[in-house]
């Protein structure tokens, strides 16, 4: 076993003085490896995060990516779900897997004299999955389940409605738990192929955070490898088509369920730490312009705020509400006069400072463990490739100046085109 004798070499460690605690490696494999050492706590996080999502599925089989983070856990050519379940509780571990629209995550958290088992566990589920019928069966129940409680929550909906309007006819508009139609007709076989075409090392991040050594830790994964090489790089490319204005989902809703938004820019953009503060002076906190005027001064909602999405090759900046049908109007009104009052005036120093102070306080507040860390790491290398110290990230968002806000609110809000998507009582022409 040779790959720990790369370690740093195929990825950077951003900041300004290497970090000690953060360490990568490529495996023989071609996996790649994080780890950062938190030598005061007893816990490890340990996770496996793959560069597939559902953005990278065929149309046939929308929901692959969801289906599989369930059928993993389901058992291996070696383990039963129900054996899976006990080992983790036996040890006070957890264990849970989530997907996106461009990866999926599988983690565990345990102390750390149990970390031997979380590896074994996680490798045996990556490499070995049975897929046996009758729990591919059972599943596909469960996922039907889960997206009919998806369809009774109309506050989550309008979020799949805003995206299927903004990408029309692209695989990023599509819902990631899929439709009933894709997921009643998904065949093991189809399952399988999936997992054998986008599950290789090469697009495989594991990221581990506590009291963790880092050699031991890639040498008990290269040890348990059982998989596949080989792979090139996922096809992400293609033009989008124009967004659509409006789209409305008519139900019987005691409230109306908005979705105000426009295309920004992708995940790697220099410009992402600026949109971040816009973020959060337009909707991002409880002193935010939209949840002052909306909710404090005209209690016309219980919940609004705004949020930035970014993907590989696009993004948005999105603003949701839920009100009383009566209100609706009022509250589109209001958005669309503080989207006018930031393009107009920009962002003031004031609200500049308050926004990089809930940033930098949020992210310190959030990497208080190992979990946290732990996503943050593997997230990082997976997505942008580096993985950032903290001290990194706060420089980069103390260097956001008034000048880059103003030229991120022209990028995204300069044309005046916006989407719209409503869930409640009205129909598309009532916003004709």
């Amino acid at each position: 076993m040779t790959g720990t004798a790369a370690a740093g070499a195929a990825v950077r460690v951003a900041g300004a003085e290497h970090d000690a605690l953060i360490r990568t490696t490529r495996l023989d494999s071609g996996l790649r490896l994080v780890t950062e050492r938190m030598p005061d706590v007893r816990s490890v996080a340990l996770g496996f995060w793959v560069d597939a999502g559902s953005r990278d599925e065929d149309p046939a089989i929308s929901g692959a990516s969801h289906f599989l983070e369930h059928l993993l856990f389901k058992g291996t050519d070696t383990r039963s779900a129900q054996q899976i379940a006990e080992d983790i509780d036996a040890c006070g571990g957890e264990m849970n897997a989530f997907t996106t629209k461009e990866y999926t995550a599988f983690y565990v958290r345990v102390l750390d004299d149990s970390l031997p088992l979380a590896v074994d566990i996680l490798s045996d589920i990556m490499w070995s999955p049975a897929f046996r019928p009758d729990e591919i069966e059972a599943e596909r129940q469960v996922i039907l389940e889960e997206i009919l409680m998806h369809e009774d929550e109309p506050s989550d909906l309008v979020h799949d409605v805003f995206t299927a309007a903004l990408y029309p006819g692209h695989a990023l508009g599509r819902e990631i738990l899929g439709t009933e139609d894709t997921i009643e007709a998904m065949s093991r076989d189809d399952i399988a192929g999936y997992f054998g075409s986008h599950y290789r090392p090469e697009s495989i991040v594991a990221a581990a955070a506590g009291n963790v050594d880092h050699d031991a830790l890639a040498s008990a994964i290269d040890a348990r490898f059982a998989g596949t090489t080989g792979a090139g790089p996922i096809d992400r490319s293609g033009a989008f088509d124009a967004p659509r204005p409006v789209a409305v989902d008519t139900r019987s809703t005691e409230q109306a369920h908005v979705v105000v938004g426009a295309r920004a820019f992708d995940r790697d953009d220099p410009d992402r730490y600026a949109l971040s503060a816009v973020n959060q002076v337009l909707g991002g906190g409880m002193s935010s312009r939209l949840f002052q005027e909306i909710r404090e001064k005209r209690g016309l909602a219980y919940s609004v705020y705004s949020y930035r999405s970014a993907y590989q090759g696009t993004g948005a900046l999105s603003v949701y509400a839920g009100t009383a049908p009566g209100r609706l109007r009022e509250v589109l009104d209001i958005v669309d006069t503080e989207l006018a009052k930031l393009r107009a005036d920009g962002v003031t120093a004031r609200e500049l400072d308050l926004a990089k102070g809930h940033l930098k306080g949020s992210l310190a507040l959030g990497m208080e463990d190992s979990g946290a860390r732990m996503s943050r790491i593997g997230r990082s290398l997976l997505v942008h490739g580096e993985v950032p110290t903290l001290d990194d990230v706060v420089e980069r968002i103390d260097a956001v100046t008034l000048d880059d806000t103003a030229r991120v609110v022209d990028r995204v809000f300069g044309d005046g085109d916006r989407t719209l998507a409503v869930v409640g009582p009205f129909d598309e022409a009532a916003f004709a």
